[in-house]
């Protein structure tokens, strides 16, 4: 019953697109045909270059990811207990967070070339600030709730930290993860679209040069789909690392 009721909309979706096409009413060139983008993706990824694309965006977003990932969390831990250092951080942090990282390509081509760094530049700053800020706003609310727990212990600060403050944040930190982790895989498709010669959002632009809008449809299908997996699994993940987190997002 889950399984039909997460198909309904996408083949309500595949039926629609198979009507509007089947009649010739919108050129193939506009939007090809089911039946062709099927054809377009058996030979894609039947010669190899599909998943050769795919791996290449995988491995930058979670290497990307990994890199804004450790830098969040850690100055989310160090900023969280001093507010006169998350003050004086404020404006610069905030002045970036506003800052669409896209438009910083030209600059990070200038400085960083054009191989894999700029567009692992462009995952970080992307999945930086929703994992900072949904981190940094755990610990204080875990220090709301749990503070004088803490306290009535007599815990050391890193005992505080290890025992009470990150278990108490530790669904609203993986929510930031997770949101994150989809910023920062948008993020590079955008990224791969302007400067690359591998990966998905360059198979997309590479494809679009051509003409070639079958192709164009199975680079996003490809996109969406493993965008959906990756945070399925995640969330699954999410459930296993910390139980009580479905009873947080009850509440």
């Amino acid at each position: 019953m889950r399984l039909l009721r997460y198909s309904i909309l996408p083949l309500l979706i595949l039926g629609l697109w198979w009507l509007v096409t089947r009649g010739g009413a919108i050129p193939a060139i506009l939007l090809p045909p089911p039946a062709d983008v099927g054809r377009a993706a058996l030979e894609l990824f039947s010669s190899g270059e599909g998943f050769r694309h795919a791996g290449t965006s995988l491995l930058r977003v979670f290497a990307g990811y990994g890199i804004s990932s450790l830098a969040a969390l850690t100055l989310a831990a160090v900023l969280a207990r001093s507010p006169k250092l998350e003050a004086g951080a404020h404006v610069v942090l905030e002045s970036l967070r506003v800052v669409p990282p896209l438009s910083l390509i030209p600059l990070l081509i200038l400085w960083l070339g054009i191989d894999e760094a700029p567009k692992l530049a462009i995952v970080v700053l992307a999945s930086f600030f929703p994992i900072y800020l949904s981190t940094i706003a755990a610990l204080k609310t875990a220090e709301v709730r749990y503070g004088e727990l803490a306290d009535y212990l007599a815990l050391t600060p890193s005992e505080r930290l290890r025992h009470v403050l990150l278990p108490g944040a530790a669904p609203q930190i993986l929510t930031g993860l997770r949101l994150g982790f989809g910023y920062a895989w948008r993020a590079l498709v955008g990224a791969e679209l302007i400067a690359a010669s591998s990966g998905l959002g360059y198979l997309i632009e590479d494809a679009g040069a051509l003409m070639h809008t079958d192709v164009v449809m199975v680079g996003i299908l490809t996109i969406a789909l493993l965008g959906v997996g990756l945070d399925a699994l995640y969330k699954r993940l999410i459930e296993k690392l910390v139980p009580w987190a479905k009873t947080e997002e009850r509440k």
